[in-house]
């Protein structure tokens, strides 16, 4: 076992070369990406998607959406 201490940029890189070899490139880009920072911010883009829309809003629209999946199937 090795108890040396490593800089994290060395680990990091050691940690993606392996990742990169066993798993593929676009699997290991797939895994990174879970741990990036996002960009934006959140609830301002929420506030334009839903709006003023109530919680009773929201229910009422999930139920008629699965009505309607249930009247499609």
């Amino acid at each position: 076992m090795n108890t040396q201490t490593r800089p994290v940029s060395e680990i990091s890189r050691r940690a993606t070369h392996i990742l990169f070899k066993e798993m593929g490139v676009v699997d290991t880009i797939r895994f990174l990406n879970q741990f990036s920072v996002g960009r934006g911010d959140y609830t301002k883009d929420r506030e334009n998607w839903l709006g003023e829309i109530t919680l009773d809003d929201a229910i009422a629209q999930m139920k008629a959406e699965k009505i309607k999946d249930q009247q499609d199937s």
